[in-house]
């Protein structure tokens, strides 16, 4: 992200959730120190791996106050990523602010965590009382966005939903979020084809376990995550332990030197292929989040986004470098570039927050295209065939039970055809 100005001058850059972490350079892909004496960056190696509540909330505070201190310099900043939701929080007034409460004068108290510790049905009926409208929007196993609007409610007195209307309904707002928060931003998205892209992401996982990417996490294991291991209390879903590298090297670590050689190395290549599984498969969540949030947002704060093809590295300069860097002089200079900004029509009719109950398979699902995927998936129609052949079954049944006033007493009362018809179908 770069925003228009008319100075030109030395541009800063800013990386993402994993880069903040101290250490680990290996596993979070961080910048090199040849490549950051090119130019200043920000936000790398500033918070304790062990602190498990750093949020995008804390993030966007402090590097919203690195921006605006940047443009106060006269420089432009450069906004790298990455987590693409770490970015839409710096483009747009989307999250909401809360107190953190404190306990004496010492311990700050993460109220989410606290509530994550309570059981995921009883936070969401919770939830359903003090904001229903949000709670429809939740799945009830969706425990961390359910503590979160609760914390919202508890340390605001106000619903997680109003915030969110309230953003929408200011000036620039619309149905994502609320208004830019820095006018004129520029969008480039690097983005590849998909076969290529995967072949690259293998690859870069080969060449992290070639850089020491195994002795990086035994050392950190030894140091950090031993202890909660033993107290069975490791938490994957929150801090550094949340990034990818950790979870699917876990059995490995814990079991290596105490069981076979052979059963360790069928462990490491687990860890190894299911490492390579779940970058391609992030990699095509990010994609998603830039076609369904950026291409083709709503409303009427929505900057261009202009596609850069990264597939062939042999035509760099002329598909990817000279056209950045006429986009961004082009800005730069307050004129509007030549290159055509990308976008994707809103499919205003997709409710991906719709509410809907499977009783076949006593299942919540949330949103119309999860559910539309859900009734084409193969565990419902298994319990849809599984129900159908039940009723098939039950319905000759009663027929013949039915058929003679000898074997129903209730038809000997001199009962109507329609409420032995209703009553028929009541049984089935």
């Amino acid at each position: 992200m770069c925003s228009h100005s008319s100075v030109h001058g030395i541009w800063s850059h800013f990386h993402f959730l994993a880069f903040v972490y101290e250490g680990l350079d290996i596993i979070t892909n961080k910048v090199s120190a040849q490549e950051r004496k090119v130019c200043q960056h920000h936000m790398i190696g500033f918070v304790d791996p062990l602190v498990t509540s750093y949020t995008v909330v804390d993030f966007k505070s402090r590097a919203t106050a690195l921006i605006e201190d940047i443009f106060a310099r006269d420089k432009i900043p450069i906004v790298v990523g990455g987590t693409n939701y770490y970015i839409e929080s710096l483009l747009w007034k989307v999250l909401v602010n809360t107190k953190p409460q404190e306990m004496g004068t010492e311990k700050v108290v993460d109220r989410k965590a606290e509530l994550e510790k309570e059981d995921g049905q009883e936070l969401h009926k919770r939830l359903s009382q003090v904001d229903p409208e949000m709670a429809a929007k939740l799945h009830p196993h969706d425990k961390r966005k359910v503590a979160r609007s609760l914390q919202v409610f508890e340390e605001t007195g106000i619903s997680h939903s109003e915030f969110l209307h309230r953003q929408h309904a200011e000036e620039g707002g619309g149905p994502l979020g609320g208004p830019l928060k820095f006018p004129n931003p520029c969008i480039l998205w690097l983005h590849a084809d998909q076969k290529v892209l995967d072949e690259r992401l293998d690859k870069r996982v080969d060449d992290m376990l070639a850089a020491g990417l195994l002795e990086e996490l035994r050392d950190f294991h030894r140091r950090y995550n031993l202890k909660t291991v033993s107290e069975n209390s490791q938490d994957y879903q929150h801090g550094i332990f949340q990034s990818i590298g950790f979870k699917e090297f876990h059995e490995y670590l814990i079991t290596e030197g105490k069981c076979t050689p052979e059963t360790s190395n069928q462990l490491l290549k687990k860890g190894i292929e299911a490492l390579k599984q779940v970058t391609k498969r992030y990699a095509r969540k990010q994609n998603r989040w830039v076609k369904n949030r950026f291409l083709s947002r709503p409303g009427p704060s929505v900057p261009p986004v202009y596609g850069l093809e990264v597939s062939d590295v042999s035509k760099w300069e002329e598909s990817v470098l000279e056209p950045a860097l006429n986009i961004v002089q082009s800005f730069i200079q307050g004129h509007k570039p030549t290159a055509t900004p990308m976008k994707m029509p809103y499919n205003e009719t997709e409710n991906k927050r719709s509410y809907h109950m499977c009783d076949l398979c006593d299942r919540i699902i949330i949103g119309d295209r999860e559910w539309a995927a859900h009734i084409k998936s193969k565990s419902h129609l298994h319990q849809l065939k599984k129900r159908r052949k039940l009723d098939s079954d039950v319905v000759p049944a009663l027929g013949s039970q039915s058929s003679s006033p000898d074997c129903d007493p209730e038809l000997k009362e001199g009962k109507s055809p329609g409420q032995q018809d209703q009553e028929l179908k009541a049984r089935v």
